[in-house]
């Protein structure tokens, strides 16, 4: 049962949690490109391009809520729930879903609004949300690094 449970949790970071920080990672310049400095209104495929980019985001976080999910199952089936480097990675993995859905979604939204409003974004705006991106990708990083080299693993790593 433990071998399921780590494959599920595997599979369902790698299909989950990838789409939304390659997602993320465009979003930003696609932004940039959407709303030409010069002002001369988006172009329409360029806006399309930034809306799927943001719906990848929001239907992939759902997703993903299965990924810790499937991690405890498997940490209680492994019986490692108290050891630090799984505290750590739970802890981590809670910030980084607090930096998606406290600063990465809610400024996606705003953006996709601006763009289709005014069809005019500050560049600020979209380097602010490549800086909160960021963090949510090194907080992912952080957590997949202690999930493969963890302190007493059996792995010899």
């Amino acid at each position: 049962m433990t071998k399921l449970l780590l494959s599920l949790h595997v599979l369902a970071a790698i299909i989950a949690v990838g789409p939304v920080t390659v997602a993320a990672s465009m979003f930003p310049p696609a932004v940039r490109r959407a709303a030409p400095a010069d002002g001369g209104g988006p172009a329409g495929t360029a806006v399309t391009t930034v809306a799927l980019l943001h719906r990848i985001c929001r239907v992939y976080a759902r997703v993903g809520v299965a990924v810790p999910l499937l991690g405890l199952a498997t940490g209680l089936a492994m019986g490692v729930l108290g050891d630090g480097w799984l505290i750590t990675s739970i802890a981590l993995t809670a910030a980084a879903a607090g930096v998606l859905l406290a600063f990465v979604l809610p400024r996606q939204d705003e953006l996709v609004g601006e763009l289709t409003g005014r069809g005019v974004v500050e560049r600020r705006s979209t380097v602010r949300l490549a800086m909160f991106t960021g963090v949510f990708n090194l907080l992912w990083a952080a957590v997949t690094v202690l999930m493969i080299v963890r302190p007493g693993s059996t792995t010899g790593a």
